[in-house]
């Protein structure tokens, strides 16, 4: 059974198995695969980098690979029509506007549950999610024997 949903999901995409589960989750909302559109964000170069300071490496060039990876990730008949985007900056500003300008309706993100030091660290992206979309969210996670 299809949520009604009349427009799109939007699913952010980080290759791990806590995405995959998102993207499957997704897939079983809607009613056609084309409205899925699953969006990876790299985050910007810090400008004191190797590789921007010698200049060989560049936005373009990471978008680039990432669009590759991504198609050769989701390389398989069930996902074919799902839309595929690769953006650039803060991950969690950058899912919550995108799903904006999509007029998405819902957002399933997932949750890696990190806590204590690891999620002082590396933040949570889903929480952030939460806080500034517009269009409910899903936060998902994987079964306990993942």
């Amino acid at each position: 059974m299809a949520w009604p949903l009349n427009k799109c999901v939007l699913v952010p995409f980080d290759f791990s198995d806590h995405s995959h589960n998102s993207l499957k989750t997704a897939l079983q909302i809607v009613e056609r695969p084309e409205q899925v559109h699953v969006l990876h964000v790299l985050p910007f170069l810090i400008p004191t980098e190797p590789g921007v300071v010698w200049a060989t490496i560049d936005d373009a060039e990471r978008i680039r690979h990432a669009s590759e990876a991504m198609q050769e990730e989701l390389n398989d008949p069930s996902l074919k029509g799902v839309v595929t985007e690769v953006r650039l900056g803060d991950p969690g500003q950058v899912i919550a506007d995108r799903a904006v300008e999509l007029g998405a309706d819902l957002i399933v993100i997932p949750s890696h549950g990190r806590t204590g030091f690891t999620r002082f660290l590396l933040g949570s992206v889903a929480e952030r999610v939460v806080r500034l979309s517009h269009c409910p969210v899903l936060v998902t996670k994987l079964p306990p024997d993942k």
